[in-house]
């Protein structure tokens, strides 16, 4: 018994020592797994937090950004040049789960209080909605042999199956079928095709110019009745002055346009939406970022698709407003005298047949502030047949010529900075008879050997003297009935030098697309003397206004720009609000010239305007004291000879405030005896009597274009206009 005993104590030390042990491991094992949840929160939350966080957002907190008006643009005196018209406006807003059907049938009964215009629905939309509306009909356009032939392809994912099956229903739809469509249908279309478009919970525009009132109230009372629905107020962008540098600055593409496809990538990347209005040209391009302006943001809580609550999380603000350089009463006053000077010349179609523009660029030469860059066209109306004038004021910084006589003020800084030529030298003006070549001679010498200094041959415009200029700085010299020296190296010397101007190199001007001109390939020695006469590289009217304000302010490159200031969005229609950014005048380079080597050609340019023999003599009795320098070119057009006439200048002589450049392209031709050869001097000379008349009556008037709370000239005529654009929309 006693042994009995001690075996059952036995065994009962054996049961408590496997008790610890089981309980070890029990535990051992919550803390593994105790562990491993707290290593796997860790992850979510440290190293996969964020990205979890923005998926939660994406699936139930929706952000949606909605577009605000753009800054408006002032011209230097404050007077409103682009604005934004205020529109009544039917938008549509479709949740996650908002189904096909349900969307075609909200447009089935907004197309009853609505009309929208059709002009757009094109083939496939037609027939996407013929699809939705006989789908038993659709479905039996593809046998079921063909669609199981479709799966039977390895080859195919079942998304490419069914990209395959519609569009063989597509493709099967006939003329009949569509035409069945009724003039509703096609309303319904149209509506339709502004549901779908951009995001779901983003609000889509379908209709905002031409709401009438009656529609705008329709709708808003039957809104219960349209889920999605909304009647809001939108805008458009207003051009005050109509045509009056319209295509300076630029437009902006509508919301069924949206981004541009060049540049999707870039506006996405910078948190725009596709369907977003913005920038597409010129100073709308440019300024997109200042003038865009900031969202307001809405964040709708949404589950399961709908629509829970929506909470504001950041006010929105219209884009900030641009001052530009530009004086709109002197763009348009010389854009009436472009159109006063070419009508005079157009009635003699016969002699000058090209002619049918011309280019102004007025410019502060000590700043590069642009004052004015004017351009007209007489071109033919493809919709009535008549010609009209056109604004083509984007050929100013575009479009290049040979420009002729006006670069030889480059040219003989060239020939200083190169040491090849010195102020006051004396070389002849006679007919260059090189060998194997016709006589090359200037416009008033063809037989004689004229001495003349370098103020001389600037003031009549010697090409001989300018040839001699060339043959020096290529290492050579003139020897009668002898070929010249052929330095191909020299070519590169002149254009280096013509840059120091701005000749042949972009200015800089702040906006896109600019021409550096047209550089010539052949580099024959007679080509040399063509380029110091300005009759082989072509240069753009911005380009010899940047040239002539190099002369005038001593010799300093400095860019033109178009933006003077950006100021902070206000609402007060009579005053501009504070400035944020001025521009600054930026000086490129200084031309490699001494202060005596400028004003010996500053002289030269002034004996142009006074003398009796000068070229542009019909500056001398202006009550502003003016110089500059004139040009003529021969250019062919069809095989055709004809003569670019050209003219710079700046004023007044001692302290420029002022310069400018004309270009008339093909402005006539020789020997026709009709056509005047002179527009470019009188259209010049009317521009400059312009802006000196225009100067006269603001120092009376005593306006401060500086002044922070600068106020608004034009309010109540942009206003009226306004008024006038809503009552055409609606």
């Amino acid at each position: 018994m006693e042994e009995g005993l001690e075996d059952l104590k036995k065994n009962k030390r054996k049961r408590k020592t496997h008790v610890p042990v089981r309980m070890n491991l029990l535990f051992f094992a919550v803390f593994l797994l105790f562990s491993l949840l707290v290593l796997r929160l860790g992850l979510v939350q440290i190293v996969n937090g964020e990205s979890y966080k923005k998926e939660v957002e994406r699936t139930e907190d929706v952000v949606v950004n909605t577009g605000v008006p753009r800054g408006k643009m002032y011209d230097r005196y404050g007077n409103v040049i682009v604005d934004n018209i205020p529109l009544n406006a039917i938008t549509y807003t479709r949740a996650n789960n908002t189904k096909i059907d349900e969307m075609i049938d909200v447009a089935s009964r907004l197309s009853r209080f609505i009309e929208k215009d059709t002009g757009d629905v094109t083939e496939r939309d037609k027939k996407d909605y013929w699809i939705i509306k006989h789908q038993e009909a659709a479905d039996a356009k593809v046998s079921d042999e063909e669609v199981q032939k479709l799966q039977n392809n390895e080859e195919l994912s079942e998304d490419e199956v069914n990209k395959k099956v519609y569009q063989m229903r597509l493709d099967r739809i006939t003329d009949k079928e569509l035409d069945s469509l009724t003039e509703n249908d096609l309303e319904i279309i149209a509506i339709y095709r502004e549901f779908s478009s951009g995001y779901a919970l983003n609000p889509q525009i379908v209709k905002n110019e031409g709401v009438t009132p009656e529609e705008f109230a329709t709708v808003s009372e039957h809104l219960s009745e349209l889920p999605g629905v909304n009647t809001t107020t939108d805008w458009k962008r207003s051009y005050v002055f109509d045509d009056t540098l319209r295509t300076i600055l630029g437009n902006v593409s509508s919301s069924r346009e949206g981004l541009p496809k060049n540049l999707v990538d870039s506006y996405l990347a910078r948190d725009y939406n596709r369907n977003d209005r913005v920038g597409k040209s010129y100073v709308e391009l440019e300024y997109e970022d200042v003038l865009q302006g900031q969202k307001e943001q809405i964040k709708n809580v949404t589950k399961g698709g709908s629509v829970l609550e929506s909470v504001l999380v950041q006010q929105g603000q219209r884009g900030k407003d641009i001052v530009l350089t530009i004086d709109m009463e002197l763009q348009r006053e010389i854009e009436k005298i472009i159109e006063e000077e070419l009508s005079k010349q157009i009635v003699h179609r016969d002699a000058s047949p090209d002619l049918d523009r011309a280019y102004v660029v007025m410019i502060d030469p000590n700043t590069g502030e642009i004052l004015a860059m004017a351009g007209k066209q007489y071109v033919k109306n493809p919709e009535t047949g008549k010609y009209e004038m056109r604004d083509a004021a984007l050929g100013t910084f575009t479009s290049s010529y040979e420009v002729g006589s006006v670069v030889k003020g480059a040219t003989v800084l060239t020939g200083y900075m190169t040491g090849k030529l010195t102020p006051g030298e004396v070389l002849i003006d006679e007919p260059l008879r090189i060998k194997g070549t016709n006589p090359k001679t200037s416009w008033f010498n063809k037989y004689q050997q004229i001495p003349m200094t370098d103020l001389y041959a600037l003031e009549k415009s010697s090409n001989a003297y300018m040839w001699k200029v060339a043959l020096k700085i290529a290492g050579g010299r003139y020897v009668p009935n002898e070929p010249i020296v052929n330095n191909p190296e020299a070519f590169d010397v002149f254009r280096n030098h013509y840059a120091q101007f701005g000749l042949g190199v972009p200015t800089g001007i702040d906006l896109p697309g600019e021409s550096a001109g047209l550089t010539g390939t052949k580099t024959d020695p007679g080509f040399l003397l063509d380029l110091a006469i300005g009759q082989f590289d072509t240069y753009t009217t911005m380009q010899l206004a940047q040239y002539v304000s190099t002369i005038a302010n001593d010799g300093y490159r400095v860019q033109p720009h178009i933006m003077k200031e950006i100021r902070e969005p206000t609402n007060e229609k009579e005053s501009l609000g504070p400035i944020l950014f001025e521009k600054e005048t930026n000086v490129l380079n200084r031309i490699d010239a001494t202060q005596k080597q400028i004003d010996h050609v500053q002289k030269g340019f002034y004996r142009v305007y006074h003398n009796p023999e000068g070229t542009g003599y019909i500056f001398h009795d202006a009550p502003y004291n003016a110089a500059g320098k004139s040009g003529t070119a021969e250019t062919y057009i069809d095989g055709e000879l004809s003569y670019n006439t050209t003219l710079i200048g700046y004023a007044p002589y001692d302290n420029p405030e002022v310069a400018y450049a004309t270009v008339v392209p093909a402005s006539h031709i020789q020997a026709s005896g009709v056509a005047d050869p002179y527009v470019n001097k009188y259209i010049s000379r009317r521009v400059m009597d312009k802006y000196f008349e225009l100067k006269k009556k603001r120092a009376e008037e005593v306006k401060d274009p500086t002044s922070v709370n600068k106020k608004v000239e034009n309010a109540e005529e942009a206003e009226e206009q306004m008024q006038e654009e809503r009552e055409e929309n609606n």
